[in-house]
C-alpha cells in the first residue's frame, strides 16, 4: 500500500490522540494525585473520559466531519442541574486540549457524536478515551485508544500510551509512548517528548519456552487460572506479564512480550470493538497474529461488539498456531468447541 494511503487520517489521528493524552494527565494531576475531588464528584476517571472524547470527537470532526464515530460515553450524566458540576470541569479540561473553545451545548453535542451503532459499511472510527480506567487511578498503564474502520477493516490504529516506559528495561526512565499503525504501512512507535518515529516489530523466538504472557491485571477480564493451564501445557516458564489496557497490545508490538491472551470469563460476554481495533492492527502489522481462541479473525462489521467472537489470542504470526492449540486444548478439553 502506498505511504500517501491514509496519511491525512494517521496525521489527525496522532494529533487527536496526544492532544487527548494531555489532557488525561492533567486528570490525574488535578484530580487524582492532587487528591481536590470531593466525595460528592464523580470519579475523576469518568472527567477523564468525557474530557478526552471531547478532544478526540473535536478534533475529528473539525477534519472528517462525515466520518461516523463510535465511542464509549455518551452525555446523558453531563446534563441538567444534576450533571452541572462534572459539566463544568469536563468543559474546563476539553477546552484546555483544544485550540477552539467548546461551549457547554456543543461539549455534550461533540461527546454524542461517539453514539453510531457501528456496522460492515462506510468509515468510522472506533474511540476509547481511557482504556483501564483502575490502572489510570493506580497511576500505572492506561491508553487513548483511536481506529479508522473502513467496511469493517481497520485502517490506521494511534493508541497514546502516557505512563509506559520508553524502554521496558528501564522501568523507571522516560515515560510516554505513542504507537502508530497504518494497514500495510508497519507498526512504529514514538515517544511523547519526540516527533521522530521508530519502526517496531514482535520478538521473534527460537522457542516457546521463551516466551512470555502478557494479561490483564484484573482477573475479571479474563481467565487467569486457565491462562496458567495453557502456558504450562506450551512449557512457558516465565511469570506472566500483567498490566491494564491496549498497552498490552503495544507492549507486544515491540517485543516485550510474545503472547497475549484475553480468555471468555462468561459465555455471554461481548468483547468492545474500541477495545481491540487498534492494537490488533498494531500487532499484526508487527508481525503477529490476532484472532479469537478459536482462531477466527476478529470481525470489527457487527456493530459496536465483537459480537461473533469469543475471547482474543494475539502472538506472533511463528507461534500463534500452536497457541491457538493450547488454549483449544485446555478449553475445550473433550474436544466441544
Amino acid at each position: 500500500m502506498s505511504a500517501l494511503a491514509f496519511a491525512a487520517e494517521r496525521a489527525v489521528a496522532i494529533h487527536a490522540v496526544l492532544s487527548a493524552s494531555n489532557v488525561c494527565q492533567r486528570v490525574f494531576t488535578k484530580l487524582v494525585s492532587g487528591e481536590t475531588i470531593t466525595k460528592k464528584d464523580k470519579s475523576p476517571v469518568t472527567i477523564g473520559d468525557y474530557s478526552a472524547q471531547a478532544v478526540i470527537n473535536s478534533i475529528l470532526y473539525k477534519s472528517f466531519p462525515e466520518d461516523r464515530i463510535v465511542g464509549e460515553e455518551d452525555s446523558k450524566d453531563l446534563r441538567g442541574e444534576e450533571g452541572r458540576q462534572m459539566r463544568e470541569k469536563v468543559l474546563e479540561l476539553a477546552n484546555s486540549g483544544l485550540d477552539e473553545a467548546l461551549t457547554e451545548d456543543s461539549l455534550l453535542e461533540t461527546i454524542d457524536r461517539g453514539t453510531f451503532a457501528g456496522g460492515a459499511h462506510g468509515r468510522m472510527w472506533a474511540l476509547d478515551p481511557i482504556d483501564g480506567t483502575k490502572g489510570f487511578l493506580r497511576g500505572e498503564q492506561f491508553a487513548v485508544c483511536l481506529a479508522l474502520i473502513v467496511d469493517g477493516q481497520v485502517q490506521v490504529g494511534v493508541m497514546g500510551c502516557p505512563n509506559l516506559p520508553v524502554d521496558a528495561k528501564d522501568k523507571d526512565g522516560e515515560k510516554g509512548c505513542l504507537f502508530i499503525t497504518v494497514k500495510g504501512q508497519g507498526a512504529f512507535q514514538r515517544n511523547f517528548s519526540s516527533t521522530k518515529e521508530t519502526p517496531i516489530s514482535m520478538s521473534s523466538i527460537q522457542s516457546l519456552t521463551e516466551a512470555s504472557f502478557c494479561e490483564s491485571v484484573e482477573s475479571g477480564h479474563s481467565n487467569q487460572s486457565d491462562s496458567a493451564k495453557i502456558a504450562a501445557l506450551l512449557g512457558i516458564t516465565k511469570a506472566p506479564v500483567r498490566m491494564d489496557s491496549q498497552c498490552k497490545y503495544c507492549s507486544l508490538s515491540r517485543g516485550d512480550a510474545e503472547v497475549y491472551l484475553r480468555l471468555p470469563v462468561s459465555a455471554s460476554y461481548e468483547e468492545k470493538i474500541w477495545d481491540h481495533a487498534s492494537g490488533s492492527l498494531l500487532v499484526s502489522e508487527a508481525g503477529g497474529i490476532v484472532s479469537d481462541i478459536h482462531g477466527r479473525p476478529l470481525d470489527f462489521s457487527k456493530g459496536r461488539t465483537l459480537a461473533t467472537n469469543s475471547g482474543v489470542i494475539a502472538a506472533h504470526a511463528k507461534i500463534h498456531g500452536r497457541v491457538i492449540d493450547a488454549v483449544q486444548k485446555v478449553l475445550f478439553p473433550e474436544g466441544k468447541l
